[in-house]
């Protein structure tokens, strides 16, 4: 793995020949998830709860380390079903406190259990997570015309992650400021941050445009 330079642009050059975004340099792991996962648009509610409690883990820390984590925060909250995580009480929240596999922050472990119960209110009110998550994807037209490591680095939030962000604290989730929404909103395929010489943008754009969007509302707002 190196940095190479493609025009004004910086990537990493792996062993198998092919470019990825700079950050995905490294480890198997982490090439594994920028090529088969990061901006792969998703649907399905549970794993867009998972991703955004995750992403709440984050705070403070690398996504590698989250990574590395990810099974055991499956198995310590119930797979992400928001509707089992809704009923975690105390002793729950005691017992994860101990728990080495996933991040023993007290905070972030009450506010995921906050989180699904909202995450429910929120299906409820909209029909899916989805639905609402995807009311929130930037037009075409607002996206750049080239996406380089330069342009990413100086976007870590964007007019819409503000806005969802503002509006999920409206309705009472914690640890989802607009810098947690925008990482999100990357990993979920909401935006293609895929660097313009990256070998997976190609393929998470046409993704992209096979998706059958579900039917998008921002009810209350």
């Amino acid at each position: 793995m190196a940095d190479v330079t493609v025009g004004d642009d910086v990537l990493d050059l792996g062993e198998d020949g092919l470019l990825r975004c700079s950050w995905a340099g490294g480890t198997a792991l982490y090439r594994q998830y920028h090529d088969d996962e990061w901006g792969h648009p998703v649907v399905a509610d549970q794993r867009l709860f998972e991703k955004l409690c995750l992403e709440g883990f984050q705070a403070g820390l690398s996504w590698l380390t989250i990574l590395r984590k990810r099974e055991a925060f499956r198995t310590a909250f119930a797979g992400f079903d928001a509707g089992r995580v809704a009923q975690f009480g105390p002793e729950d929240i005691e017992r994860l406190l101990t728990d080495p596999g996933i991040v023993r922050h007290r905070g972030k472990i009450t506010s995921t259990v906050n989180n699904a119960a909202r995450a429910l209110d929120l299906a409820a009110e909209c029909g899916t997570i989805a639905a609402y998550v995807w009311s929130y994807e930037p037009s075409v037209e607002l996206r750049p015309v080239r996406v380089t490591r330069e342009w990413v680095g100086a976007h870590p939030t964007s007019p819409e992650s503000a806005a969802m962000s503002k509006d999920l604290k409206r309705r009472g989730w914690t640890f989802v400021g607009p810098t947690t929404v925008y990482a999100f909103m990357q990993a979920m395929g909401l935006v293609n941050d895929h660097q313009d010489a990256c070998f997976a943008r190609a393929r998470v754009e046409a993704a992209r445009a096979a998706l059958t969007r579900p039917a998008t509302t921002r009810l209350g707002r």
